[in-house]
């Protein structure tokens, strides 16, 4: 899902236009970085905790060259699921398949393009079968 999707959907859901509603997700993750630059750590309740932390200097290889490199310690963002958010994706019943940015695209496109796209995709399927 991208943020333009999560938009639409908010947007719909609340009755607000798209662009007012951009405003208010970007604000948010605006936010969530600003505090995670100046605090280190910001807890949502029931949705979990983003935190800084600090990975250490490692030894890696290169996989195409197989030579050792060695890594410099950085700074990484890690997430940890709240109690809620745990349960919910515990009792979920499947698993959805992730999708690329790739097939992410087509199938926004497919969407925007309406049924004309679908119904040409499925009369082009039904005429490879007939043959």
């Amino acid at each position: 899902m991208t943020k333009k999707e999560i938009v639409k959907q908010i947007a719909d859901r609340i009755g607000l236009t798209q662009l007012k509603t951009k405003d208010i997700v970007q604000q948010t993750f605006d936010a969530i970085v600003k505090t995670l630059l100046e605090d280190g750590r910001i807890e949502l309740r029931n949705f979990g905790v983003f935190e800084v932390k600090m990975r250490k200097a490692r030894k890696a290889r290169n996989p195409r060259t197989g030579e050792r490199v060695d890594v410099e310690p950085k700074k990484v963002v890690t997430f940890k699921p709240g109690k809620e958010m745990e349960e919910k994706v515990k009792t979920q019943a499947r698993i959805p398949k992730p999708v690329s940015r790739s097939e992410s695209a087509a199938f926004r496109s497919d969407k925007e393009n309406g049924a004309e796209a679908v119904a040409g995709a499925k009369g082009h399927a039904r005429s490879r079968k007939g043959s």
